[in-house]
């Protein structure tokens, strides 16, 4: 295999991506903000499983952190992640300038506007704006038959399914499950900012979420889960929760009388010392 190349330029990235695709070969692509952990790797090497080339953006966007949340704080260990990026068989690292991505009279942007009132949407105004836009920016460079996103971000990944269908977007969205550290927590780049003790005590939301299956063997009711799920969080985790709901997996809206067989997701956003952290488990009602 060759070695992993370093693109930085939008039109030299985009020519070769569309000198594969006229050659006949398949593209999947991994967009990042790069401090990548092992759930970052297991989509590249997903990706690798799935097409002839394989191409990690590793791009800190600018335009999806709010005023006061971490952008300048955020881990750019652009080395590590070169070294990981290869080690996953990843052909292309391509790591445009934010001057490149977005020039001083940059004025187009790109807006789901039904997915993103709920969740993360409702509590991060203008978020996903600028994950539409910039994915969507992705994508028209890197030209991929396939775009790899974790379940993790499980509203990310439905807001991107979207704007792909409405735009018609020649790509496919592929959602890999979680990936976890061994104590349950989701692995997350933000997982960095945790002290020994706050990762023994975020390792608590996954545990307090796999309560939600005994519960509803239980019978118990929706809002009975949900306050439950709450309190224990509260308790076990951090009093400081941005949300816990229980939506329709499809929609997003909040669900309170479940039809049989629908399909929820239980989803959760608490901040553990500075980390906001976020995790969700499916269930059909």
């Amino acid at each position: 295999m060759s070695p992993t190349r370093i693109i930085h330029k939008l039109r030299i990235m985009q020519q070769l991506a569309l000198r594969w695709r006229a050659q006949g070969l398949r593209i999947a692509v991994v967009p990042t903000m790069g401090a990548l952990h092992d759930g970052h790797v297991a989509l590249l090497r997903a990706a690798r499983r799935k097409a002839d080339k394989v191409i990690a953006t590793i791009f800190v966007n600018p335009s999806q952190f709010g005023p006061r949340e971490d952008f300048a704080a955020y881990p750019r260990p652009f080395a590590a992640d070169a070294r990981r990026c290869a080690e996953a068989g990843v052909d292309v690292i391509f790591a445009p300038a934010p001057a490149a991505m977005y020039p001083p009279d940059f004025s187009t942007w790109i807006n789901e506007e039904a997915l993103t009132q709920y969740l993360c949407g409702a509590r991060r105004p203008g978020h996903f704006r600028g994950v539409c836009t910039v994915v969507a920016k992705l994508l028209n460079i890197t030209q991929p038959h396939l775009a790899l996103f974790g379940q993790k971000d499980a509203q990310q990944a439905l807001i991107i399914q979207r704007m792909v269908r409405d735009l018609n977007m020649p790509v496919r969205i592929v959602v890999h499950p979680i990936v976890r550290e061994p104590s349950g927590l989701a692995m997350s780049s933000r997982n960095q900012y945790l002290t020994a003790d706050e990762k023994g005590r975020a390792a608590g939301i996954a545990r307090n979420l796999r309560q939600v299956w005994a519960w509803h063997a239980q019978g118990l009711t929706l809002a009975a889960i949900r306050a439950k799920l709450r309190a224990l969080l509260r308790r076990e985790v951090s009093p400081q929760i941005d949300y816990v709901s229980i939506v329709d997996e499809g929609t997003l809206r909040a669900v309170r009388t479940p039809h049989k067989r629908q399909k929820l997701l239980i989803a959760v956003a608490l901040f553990v010392g500075r980390a906001r952290l976020i995790d969700n488990l499916r269930l059909t009602w």
